[in-house]
């Protein structure tokens, strides 16, 4: 019989609060089943299970904070007997027989008073175990993010009644707060908190990692062009927008330049890993950044890239990201879209060992085939942790990059 634990969801993840219940006992469950929902410092997480049994029992509360490592459920393997239990039903207390009275010779001398026998006590039962919380069931209710629900109990406000500004529909923090004018306003609490989050995994990267930095100005009219011609007539909903080449470009290139994917990890040292999920950095409504990493993303075409970018998009606006997502990822792309500065320097996302910073395009002069021509260029700004990597190593994953950016097509 396994033990779920709270997992670790970030570096400088320290304890979460369990929200919400997903499973009951007796539910069978399997390998990346979300079975919790977990508040962090960074907003609600989904969180999943990582082997395959069955729920026998929650032992954790709804509402407490719990630390990484503390226990959550337990879960009996697939084919695995429940523990044999030692204890005996309980039975109703039977009467003691009277004492009989002793022989002569076994009484005790005449000089010391004879000890009365104890009284009889009835046998006692040991208290049954309370029985864990039934965790709520999921219902065709209207979908609310655990911050929004906790907020509407808080206020007074009837969730089911109001009309959700998330992502289908769903219910957020701000919802909540206009239907309760008057109100005192916690939004600035959550984001509070997320700062002191970002804060404290960015003091912490910079205080530990050896960064170093190298810069290139990329020229992005071939994949331009190429997206004006693959999204002619599609609806929207169907459009490539020039951020999936980037994380699709970055992605082919830390797959050929090992030490530019993977975690560094202070007991083993670098251990490159073994597929690509890149971390795509996401800002939120409001303020606030998060970067769940695309899993697997070597294995997706580029519409495949692009669909799990808008999805990403969508679950971390409504607070419904995965454990593995935010724990899993092997270098990040931090974008600034299609307007901005030109160029942006990032912090690594520990324990990863590289990020890779893109500016928006921007109009200017360039050479082609000795003219001077206008293109649209962007700067990247690659960040790298000298303990792994050097500098000819991060010149190379850039020359891939760029190679890639000028053949579109073959992403």
């Amino acid at each position: 019989m396994g033990v779920f634990t709270m997992p670790s969801l970030g570096a400088d993840m320290e304890a979460g609060k369990l929200v919400e219940w997903l499973v009951k006992p007796g539910d069978t469950v399997h390998r990346g089943d979300v079975v919790a929902v977990v508040e962090t410092q960074k907003g609600a997480i989904e969180i999943e299970i990582f082997q395959d049994g069955t729920v026998t029992e929650l032992l954790a509360e709804l509402g407490r904070e719990l630390p990484v490592g503390a226990p959550l459920a337990t879960v009996l393997a697939e084919g695995e007997a429940p523990p044999a239990t030692t204890a005996a039903p309980p039975r109703a207390p039977e009467p003691e027989p009277e004492p009989e009275p002793e022989p002569a010779e076994d009484r005790a001398p005449a000089m010391a008073p004879p000890i009365p026998p104890p009284a009889p006590e009835t046998p006692r039962t040991p208290p049954a175990r309370p029985a864990a919380p039934a965790p709520p069931v999921r219902t065709g209710a209207r979908p609310a993010s655990p911050a929004a629900r906790q907020l509407a109990e808080k206020l007074g406000v009837d969730i089911a009644a109001l009309k959700g500004s998330g992502p289908g529909g769903a219910i957020l923090l701000a919802d909540v707060e206009h239907a309760a004018p008057g109100k005192p306003k916690t939004s600035a609490s959550p984001m509070e908190e997320m700062r002191k989050a970002i804060a404290a995994a960015m003091t912490r990267a910079k205080r530990t990692i050896p960064h170093f930095y190298l810069s290139e100005t990329i020229d992005v009219d071939p994949a331009i062009a190429f997206l004006e011609t693959r999204n002619e007539g599609c609806p929207p909903a169907e459009r490539i927008l020039l951020g999936a080449l980037f994380v699709r470009a970055a992605t082919l290139a830390a797959a050929k330049v090992k030490t530019m994917n993977g975690h560094y990890l202070e007991d083993r040292g670098y251990v490159p890993a073994q597929v690509v999920n890149p971390g795509v950095a996401i800002a939120l409504r409001g303020g606030g950044l998060v970067a769940p990493a695309l899993m697997d993303a070597g294995a997706m075409t580029l519409e495949q890239t692009m669909a799990g970018m808008r999805d990403l998009v969508t679950r971390a606006r409504a607070g419904r990201l995965r454990g593995s997502e935010m724990t899993e990822g092997t270098i990040t792309i931090s974008s600034l879209g299609d307007t901005g500065a030109e160029a942006m320097t990032g912090v690594i996302f520990p324990p990863q060992v590289a990020l890779v910073g893109i500016g928006a395009p921007h109009l200017r002069p360039w050479v082609v085939e000795g003219s001077v021509v206008p293109r649209h260029v962007v700067t990247l700004t690659m960040s790298a942790d000298h303990r792994v990597s050097d500098g000819r190593q991060v010149a190379r994953f850039i020359a891939e990059f760029e190679d890639l950016m000028q053949r579109p097509e073959d992403l």
